[in-house]
């Protein structure tokens, strides 16, 4: 690490720790020629390859801004969001590389969306996974109340689903 004061190339490593939850170390430096002391933060970087193979930097802000569009008109606040977005990123860290593609980011969101709230869930999907017709949408919806069926969430009582009704 170049000194920041002299430009000298030799410099020392006093102390270590983690930062930032853990995502980065924070060095205390010293300079061997100047003797000034300056402190920098490590961390890994997350990159994401695009669809046209473009290579970024994983960006929170971006999932945020992405899900925000998706949530618009919805009764979901900035925190809820930005959890949403700090579980999209352990979980894209969890896959253990260095370059994740794009597709994997937009599966990450899925899971964690359907949970916040699933009609933004339903915008953000049919947007990602490219849906073409209502049947795509209908596909979707009879998934979602499959699983309201299942036991993650009862039907209010009075509520009479299509099946339940008997005709003449």
């Amino acid at each position: 690490m170049r000194c920041p004061f002299c430009r000298n190339d030799d410099t020392k490593v006093i102390d270590s720790r983690v930062a930032d939850e853990g995502q980065a170390i924070r060095r205390r430096r010293s300079c061997s020629a100047c003797g000034r002391r300056f402190s920098t933060v490590e961390t890994a970087v997350l990159a994401v390859v695009k669809r046209n193979g473009v290579t970024e930097p994983f960006s929170r802000e971006k999932v945020m801004r992405g899900v925000r569009r998706a949530c618009q008109g919805r009764q979901v606040d900035e925190d809820d969001l930005a959890q949403l977005a700090q579980q999209v990123e352990e979980t894209v860290r969890a896959s253990g590389v260095a370059e994740i593609p794009s597709n994997e980011v937009g599966l990450a969101i899925l899971k964690p969306l359907r949970d916040l709230d699933e009609v933004a869930y339903l915008r953000f999907a049919s947007v990602y996974r490219s849906f073409d017709s209502l049947e795509d949408f209908q596909r979707e919806i009879d998934d979602l109340q499959g699983n309201l069926t299942h036991g993650r969430t009862t039907p209010a009582a009075g509520v009479v689903s299509a099946e339940s009704v008997q005709g003449p």
